[in-house]
């Protein structure tokens, strides 16, 4: 898992060709102009998705990791806290989906291994296959327009 801004996106360019196009096409489009909904720029290997949505408890949330993609999660305005969950030990609740690239691991058995980090607009997060992670969560419901980048691992 990486957590930064775009000002320091060229850190991460070297870590794979399609992690440095969906930066760089986060540091160079107007997503507040964007409707919600899915976008393709290399048809299933890298697509965006433009969300808006409410935060919520992390108590009514789970968990989730994935194995095919890496998720670029970019805040474009709003604030939420995602959680981070170290995938030692862990039982999924939902088992992997391989057609929708998940699985699931709730909140209440795991929340004492599980950290929550602030992620203000202008940040991304990375999450790798294998990062149990959890995002749009807020102790105070808060609007929030995020983009999530599929890049295929």
């Amino acid at each position: 898992m990486i957590v930064d801004t775009l000002a320091n996106r060229q850190l991460y360019t070297a870590i794979n060709p399609r992690i440095a196009k969906a930066l760089e096409h986060l540091a160079t489009t107007d997503f507040s102009q964007l409707e919600v909904g899915k976008y393709e720029l290399e048809g299933k290997d890298l697509f965006v998705i433009v969300n808006d949505y409410q935060t919520k408890p992390k108590e009514l949330e789970p968990f989730e990791v994935h194995q095919q993609y890496i998720d670029v999660q970019y805040v474009v305005s709003g604030e939420e806290e995602f959680g981070y969950l170290p995938l030692a030990n862990q039982t999924p609740s939902k088992a992997y989906n391989s057609e929708h690239d998940y699985a699931n691991f709730d909140y209440e058995s795991n929340k004492d291994d599980a950290a929550f980090i602030p992620l203000k607009a202008g940040m991304f997060a990375l999450f790798f296959p294998g990062d149990i992670h959890m995002p749009g969560t807020g102790a105070n419901a808060s609007q929030v327009r995020k983009i999530v980048i599929k890049v295929r691992a």
